[in-house]
């Protein structure tokens, strides 16, 4: 089965040992909020099929019901390679509108607020090798004014500048491996002026001391590295870059980033991302970028997908 929005969801942090869990998963509405007392959170097989991450107000879904929805139901199987378990598996969400309650194999893995924002469980202790079981349950009372909701209609059709509303999983859904120790977060500053590069890493997971790597390619060449050891969860790196080659709308040019973690143990963990060096400040009622002045003619393309919503 083809499975829709197959490229990796966050490029910015990308690991190899990763599935996607996109495509066709069972489906229910569930108006009277009544599933979780019937027991639908594990070994209930539900009655239609939604195509995720489309929305079920959208066609693309397999579903297209523009009616409000303010408790919907899915469920799906998923595997992976049984070595997986020597270290932690990670279930990832782009967003789910609003609320959304989450079970693995009938055990609770978390609980999430928030319509808009990316969200992780680690569901290592509630796996087993071959099939697992895996239940969201997505609440969105959007007429509640008790959430935000930005631009979705109150009312049962579009009106104004409302439109169309979007409930439950529509953002990609994937599984992330990882060692036992492993990058949990990092961020960079790259300033153009020198080319220095500022990372802040912070470690998660078992371990001791580990040792952090950092690699920065241009077109394949390696132009920057340096490498830290510690046994305290927060590391920071820098880095320089010579003749620097600038970011800007004419000539967008990245550095690919490579991050390694080696644990005492030897294991390894990789992530890849990318940075630009561009500077952007304001003198005398101007704005400029990387020192020229830039004049800006800004408009709202205001964008409407009716098939995926």
């Amino acid at each position: 089965m083809n499975i829709p929005r197959p490229e990796h969801p966050r490029p910015d942090f990308e690991r190899k040992t990763w599935i996607n869990l996109n495509g066709e998963w069972q489906f229910e509405i569930d108006n009277a909020k009544s599933g979780l007392e019937k027991g639908w959170c594990s070994g209930k097989d539900f009655s239609r099929k939604i195509i995720v991450p489309f929305p079920p107000e959208s066609t693309l879904s397999g579903i297209g019901e523009k009616d409000f929805m303010e408790s919907v139901w899915y469920r799906r199987f998923f595997s992976f390679p049984d070595k997986w378990l020597d270290g932690r598996i990670l279930l990832h969400f782009g967003a789910v509108d609003y609320k959304a309650t989450v079970w693995v194999n009938g055990y609770l893995a978390g609980v999430h607020k928030g319509g808009y924002s990316p969200f992780t469980f680690d569901i290592t202790e509630l796996v087993k090798p071959g099939d697992n079981e895996l239940v969201v349950w997505a609440q969105d009372d959007c007429r509640s004014r008790l959430q935000p909701t930005g631009k979705q209609s109150h009312r049962l059709k579009s009106y104004g500048c409302l439109y169309t509303r979007v409930t439950g999983i529509w953002q990609t859904v994937w599984l992330e491996a990882t060692p036992r120790q492993y990058i949990n977060y990092f961020k960079v500053v790259a300033e153009p002026s020198d080319g220095s590069v500022f990372m802040e890493l912070e470690v998660k997971g078992d371990g001791g001391k580990y040792t952090i790597s950092a690699e920065i390619y241009d077109e394949g060449k390696l132009v920057a590295d340096a490498q830290t050891s510690l046994l305290k969860p927060l590391s920071h790196i820098h880095m320089n870059v010579s003749d620097v080659h600038l970011w800007s709308p004419e000539d967008p040019h990245l550095y690919k980033l490579l991050l390694k973690l080696t644990s005492e143990d030897g294991s390894v963990d990789e992530v890849s991302s990318y940075i630009g060096f561009r500077e952007i400040r304001s003198s005398e009622n101007k704005i400029l970028l990387n020192n020229q002045v830039r004049f800006l003619r800004l408009v709202l393309d205001q964008g409407y997908y009716p098939d995926g919503v």
